[in-house]
């Protein structure tokens, strides 16, 4: 694994708000405060050992405000780009013999206020998007017009997602719940069936022990309106089996300071309370996306693993500074990046062929990781396992509740924290990276085997660099993120 800051002009300095790979090309798509959207072509930096490069290819000029996110469609013909003061656009696809091209399609107009997020249903035909209105809309995309309105929400919708199997949507605000709304068809004069979601859970609060007391207090799930960011990106597994949610906010104890967190929820028992909850170092988790590829089961770490499944699936998780990956088969992250930026970062997306990671900041800056070949894994095609299907007992579900509980030591926020002190210091850190459970540090060392952070001045207008290489080690974990389960 090789990645670093891309140290050119994205979107002519200002902040990049979101990007996203198209599911088909390849091609990464970014956008932000400079109002345009542009397409890059990725270059690998594999043969020489490198850094991977983007190429310009083009842009889309249509929007008057900052666009906060774009998703390409699942069949990767359509785009949709949401804005400030609720523009949303659908751009076409147009290819020809020489090239292609993007043009405006529809423009959907209902939203006072400006998207946040948005997300395609499986099928291309719908799009759900959420505001600072309060509301989520799902659109009809093939009408260009709404087909649903959901005002549940008394606070800004920061993060909207659509379950893969196409029963389910979820929105997450910052008001601080997040509700999961099922589809429950209306039928027409007809005998057609109408979409219709409705909710179905809110999840906001969970049973906290008081002490020895055999009473319980009810504490909130997740960070209130103070989060300092605009975004709370949640996401789906591929296969439908869990929802990740990110801005979680939970103490061990009453009387325990709280710990950043991502929660999952397996799609067995969309409740109130999670099944996981993954802490998150000192800063609030802001977005999370799983990898597009599902890979065959190593089998080293399968009798540690929280998850049941016929094959791994790998997410990354950000927090405002830093992010995450795991994958199903193991307990703690098999990477950590840390330092890479100097703001917030705003958004993550996998390539389709799970290539590459890329990461947006509000710094203006963009980051690429580029995973060897079969680093990751050998890709297998998630039909070999069973999907989840309600009421039936599955093969994808997460260990008993028994099995998951992990003690918390007092230091272990201590350990995470140091993942986040590059921002705060001037002088050169080293990047951290975490493989299977052991955390090494490597300081500013030029050799192609090591990481390599560089450090610029505060005033100097450059990103940090940095360079990822995995490190496989048979050693036991001294110090790594550790997963918690969560008292019923």
């Amino acid at each position: 694994m090789k990645g670093g800051t891309i140290q050119i002009s994205w979107h002519d300095g200002k902040p990049v708000l979101t990007l996203d790979f198209h599911p088909i090309s390849g091609l990464l798509a970014t956008a932000g405060a400079d109002y345009d959207i542009k397409l890059w072509l990725i270059n690998s930096g594999q043969a020489e050992k490198k850094v991977p490069s983007v190429s310009y290819q083009s842009s889309l000029t249509y929007h008057g405000c900052a666009v906060n996110t774009i998703r390409f469609s699942p069949s990767g013909e359509l785009l949709a780009s949401g804005a400030d003061g609720g523009e949303l656009i659908i751009w076409k696809l147009h290819p020809s013999e020489t090239n292609q091209s993007w043009k405006v399609h529809k423009s959907l107009s209902f939203h006072r206020k400006d998207v946040l997020d948005l997300q395609w249903s499986p099928d291309d035909a719908y799009l759900i998007s959420g505001s600072v209105d309060n509301s989520c809309i799902i659109w009809d995309v093939n009408k260009g017009s709404v087909h649903q309105i959901l005002d549940a929400h008394c606070h800004y919708v920061q993060g909207v997602a659509w379950d893969p199997l196409a029963k389910y949507v979820a929105s997450l605000s910052s008001d601080r719940t997040c509700r999961i709304y099922v589809n429950k068809p209306q039928t027409k004069s007809k005998g057609v069936e109408k979409m219709n979601y409705v909710c179905q859970h809110v999840i906001t609060k969970a049973d906290q022990q008081r002490g020895d007391e055999t009473k319980t207090i009810k504490t909130h799930l997740f960070h209130d309106e103070t989060l300092p960011s605009f975004f709370r990106r949640l996401s789906w597994s591929p296969d439908g089996s869990f929802l990740l949610i990110p801005a979680g906010s939970f103490k061990v104890s009453p009387t325990s300071e709280a710990v950043n967190a991502t929660y999952v929820f397996s799609r067995k028992d969309i409740s109130s309370r999670p099944a996981l909850q993954l802490p998150g170092a000192s800063k609030p988790v802001v977005v999370v996306r799983f990898c597009p590829v599902a890979f065959k089961l190593r089998g080293s770490n399968s009798e540690e693993g929280f998850f049941k499944l016929p094959y791994r699936l790998i997410f990354a998780i950000a927090t405002l500074n830093s992010v995450y990956i795991y994958d199903t088969e193991c307990v703690a992250p098999i990477a950590v990046l840390a330092g890479l930026h100097y703001a917030a970062i705003t958004d993550i997306t996998w390539s389709p062929n799970a290539s590459y990671l890329a990461l947006s900041s509000q710094d203006g800056y963009c980051t690429l990781v580029e995973f060897e070949d079969k680093e990751l894994g050998e890709s297998v095609s998630i039909s070999v396992g069973k999907k989840p299907v309600d009421g039936e007992e599955e093969k994808h579900d997460l260990e008993k509740a028994d099995e998951l509980m992990t003690e918390t030591t007092p230091d272990e926020s201590k350990k995470q924290a140091e993942l986040e002190q590059n921002e705060a210091n001037k002088q050169p850190l080293p990047s951290k990276i975490t493989t299977d459970g052991e955390e090494k540090e490597h300081v500013m060392q030029k050799t192609d085997d090591e990481v390599m952070t560089e450090r610029r001045h505060e005033e100097e207008n450059q990103p940090l660099q940095s360079k990822v290489n995995t490190l496989v080690s048979n050693k036991p974990a001294r110090k790594r993120i550790t997963p918690m389960a969560i008292d019923p």
